[in-house]
């Protein structure tokens, strides 16, 4: 099968269009029941794979031959091309949803690169973090008695019908612990998620293969890669329990932060039993505003739990879009942020983290020359200019100009975006090319500033999380360089730099807090707006 594959993908390069179709077609007829048949799936699911298979299949070739139809001679003009780009992602999206599972999980990915790919397939593509598909409650019962060993009504004395929440590969349920009368949320896992995620893999690899064929710009072997490497940690629910504890033990002293108690009683591979976190999502602003929670306190929040994740920890949650991540209230009335659904995580070397906060260190400089040089380490190479704007987003001009850490930058995402569909061939060699732990940051960056716009109400991003991140990226490196220090004298001088740049950062941010009032508009030529680190 794998020979026949390859030798088909070859003829495409002739005649992209028509050999597209012609590949459609075998892929959907042939190729679906075979891939079932080598997968050696159970009866009950050969059914839905074949329909799985050749439905993605079919949509994936259709929109690709369109595209390249539709798009000849036509790349200039800028309005048509958009209106491409959105049907032919609405076309992919509609399939995603029907398929769901892990083409859903692709599809939220694909939605979560707000500053990496054009606008049309982000927003497209977005709707998938709201609109993932439920199993009924007789399928849930069911994984919940096989993964448990007893019914459902022995270990719950409630379990709410309606999920709380749906996602691409389980669904969540409130329920009270018959034992403790312990309010709990039970994850379940959909029960054909597994199977299916064997031959989804395939399918998706394939036709990625058949995409970067019959149109060049579009790349996706970092996507596939990354999934390959991440869902079956995603699929084990005893790993993600293991995450969230220790998250909670890194973060011990840190009191604005809530990651829910695992029950382990309760807990297998498929069903993670956790602690019942009340909370609105961190996107809803009219709930905040209700709470009289300050949106920009918990910008605050996010910025130094992140920060303090990448830069010092080297542990980083990956996936924090809006509805993994909750805003409430404790007991005491403090503000708090939960986090929720730590199935992704991303652990750093040392020497990794090390390198990536001189990165930063050289984007909050304007550094060129550090820039580069941290950007080889980390595995970059030559692509490092268009790679420093991919993790600031910002402009090679406006990171080289004045530096991130200036009081006047603020981020333009509409432009980042725009950019961003002028550079799809650029940006796919770069996503392909950096080392995989990489992949990850950036998709977490991505989540956070766009909660940072939301939660803004502005296209733009302020230079608030940039400082928070300042201050953390110089906290890691000065005790990076505390540790190597072999002489009071250097420890002293290492000592003396860090507190500086700490009062440094408290001006700037005075700086920047003055210019938004109007007596700092006025002054604004005379006040200064960058310092050195």
């Amino acid at each position: 099968m794998r020979p026949f594959i390859f030798k088909t993908l070859r003829i495409v390069r002739n005649n992209k269009v028509k050999s597209a179709l012609l590949l459609g077609g075998t892929f959907s007829i042939v190729s679906a029941p075979v891939y079932v048949y080598n997968a050696k799936l159970s009866p009950q699911i050969i059914g839905t794979a074949i329909s799985r298979t050749s439905r993605a299949g079919w949509t994936v070739v259709k929109a690709a031959s369109l595209f390249v139809i539709n798009t000849r001679g036509r790349e200039d003009d800028a309005a048509y091309m958009s209106r491409v780009h959105t049907s032919t992602a609405q076309m992919i999206c509609d399939m995603c949803s029907v398929n769901g599972g892990l083409f859903i999980k692709i599809g939220q990915h694909i939605g979560s690169l707000d500053y990496l790919l054009p606008k049309e397939y982000v927003k497209v593509f977005k709707i998938l973090h709201n609109e993932a598909p439920h199993s009924t409650l007789k399928s849930v019962k069911k994984v919940l008695t096989s993964e448990l060993g007893v019914e459902i009504d022995q270990v719950f004395s409630e379990f709410d019908d309606v999920p709380l929440g749906c996602a691409s590969l389980a669904q969540v349920h409130r329920a009270v612990i018959k034992k403790t009368g312990k309010e709990v949320a039970v994850k379940v896992q959909h029960s054909m998620v597994q199977e299916h995620s064997k031959i989804d893999t395939i399918t998706i690899e394939f036709l990625a293969k058949l995409v970067d064929k019959v149109i060049p710009e579009f790349q996706f072997d970092w996507l596939i890669d990354a999934i390959k490497r991440n869902l079956p940690k995603e699929l084990d629910f005893v790993q993600e329990g293991q995450n969230a504890e220790h998250l909670s033990m890194l973060f011990t002293d840190c009191e604005f932060l809530k990651v829910p108690k695992i029950f382990w009683d309760y807990t297998t591979r498929r069903v993670l039993t956790m602690e019942y976190c009340r909370g609105g999502k961190v996107d809803d602003l009219q709930y905040m505003k209700e709470q009289g929670i300050d949106k920009n306190v918990i910008l605050g929040y996010l910025s130094k739990i992140f920060s303090q994740m990448i830069f010092v920890r080297g542990y980083i949650h990956c996936d924090p879009h809006p509805g993994n991540v909750l805003v409430q209230k404790d007991a005491n009335g403090r503000t708090q942020v939960v986090l929720l659904d730590h199935g992704l995580y991303q652990t750093l070397t040392d020497e990794f983290r090390v390198s990536y906060c001189k990165l930063w260190q050289g984007l909050l400089k304007g550094d060129s020359e550090q820039i580069k040089k941290q950007s080889y380490k980390l595995g970059v190479g030559k692509h490092y200019g268009l790679f420093a704007c991919m993790v600031a987003s910002r402009t090679w001009e406006d990171i080289t100009g004045s530096g991130m850490a200036d009081a006047n930058s603020e981020l333009d995402v509409g432009r980042l975006q725009e950019q961003a569909k002028a550079q799809i061939p650029e940006i796919s060699q770069v996503l392909n090319f950096v080392p995989r732990q990489l992949l990850l940051i950036l998709k977490t960056n991505d989540l956070l500033r766009g909660i940072e716009c939301t939660l803004l109400e502005r296209n733009t991003q302020g230079v608030g999380t940039f400082l928070n991140m300042a201050r953390y990226c110089i906290h890691a490196l000065a005790t990076h360089k505390l540790n190597k220090s072999k002489s009071m004298g250097k420890s002293i001088v290492i000592y003396y730099t860090y507190y500086v740049c700490l009062v440094k950062l408290k001006l700037l941010k005075m700086i920047y807090l003055i210019s938004l009032t109007s007596i700092g508009q006025k002054f604004a030529a005379i006040l200064p707006s960058k310092m050195s680190f």
